[in-house]
């Protein structure tokens, strides 16, 4: 009625009731139509709340514009995939893609300079402990694996996190139950790896302490990660910045930093 909306027919309506139904009887005047000005990640996540296949698209006004399909939503859901996998690599699809080698060197070498900066910071907290890295060679054979499960667990969450943000499911009223759980499944898996890798390199450097203070790190590191894989997007989300573009860099500094500090400095303090 003068373009303005009144309500959904669904095609199964007209086909499973009486003819002599009217329209008003079955249509279904309560089913909110989109605003024009709603951001196309929430109508995707609309689409997907309410199994819609198409939906009837208003002005301020309530006139009838149009429509939109699940096809196009589709094409939404797919940017934003595309658009997450290569922020995480600091990279643009289209830019790096399409444009010439000169640009999308300049863009990449950017994230390469800020990568290297976090690799320095790495380097120069193990400078502090060199002295105990010389008295105790198999320090330096054992440091990437405490790094290396900090990482892999950190990612873990954050990948979680991330993708919770992009679909609307993290909110202030749940994060603190989010951080609660993270940070539980990262003592459980802490402790579990903490023990298995104990045992190996106790048995592998035929010492205890060495075991004792490998696990010991790796539990430490594993915590933090979680508590990191958590805070970090939601941090880089409030300040609106993209948490997969910079979630990955500071996720590696500060599971590199920890696991570095947690593992030399426990060796420092027993072993040296």
């Amino acid at each position: 009625r003068n373009d303005h909306y009144l309500g959904l027919l669904p095609l199964s309506a007209l086909l499973t009731n009486e003819e002599s139904l009217t329209v008003a009887e079955l249509m279904l005047s309560d089913d909110a139509a989109i605003p024009a000005t709603m951001d196309e990640k929430d109508v995707a996540l609309l689409f997907e709340q309410r199994d819609l296949i198409s939906a009837p698209v208003i002005d301020e006004q309530n006139v009838l514009l149009g429509r939109i399909t699940i096809d196009d939503v589709v094409d939404v859901i797919r940017e934003g995939v595309d658009h997450s996998i290569m922020s995480m690599a600091g990279l643009d699809e289209e830019q790096d893609m399409f444009a010439p080698a000169s640009r999308s060197a300049r863009r990449r070498a950017v994230w390469l300079g800020i990568n290297l900066c976090t690799a320095l910071l790495a380097s120069w907290v193990i400078g502090f402990y060199e002295e105990t890295l010389e008295k105790v060679v198999a320090l330096a054979i054992l440091m990437p694996i405490v790094a290396s499960m900090g990482g892999i667990a950190g990612s873990q969450t954050l990948t979680l996190v991330i993708r919770g943000i992009a679909l609307r499911q993290i909110g202030r009223t749940n994060a603190s139950l989010l951080l609660g759980k993270e940070l539980t499944i990262g003592i459980l898996n802490g402790l579990l790896w903490a023990v298995v890798v104990a045992g190996v390199t106790g048995t592998w450097f035929q010492s205890a302490e060495i075991g004792v203070l490998i696990g010991s790190a790796m539990l430490i590191n594993m915590v933090c990660a979680a508590l990191a894989g958590v805070t970090i997007p939601l941090a880089l989300e409030r300040l609106g910045i993209d948490p997969a573009l910079a979630g990955g860099v500071l996720l590696t500094t500060i599971t590199d930093v920890v696991g570095f500090v947690a593992f030399l400095g426990l060796a420092t303090l027993y072993l040296v």
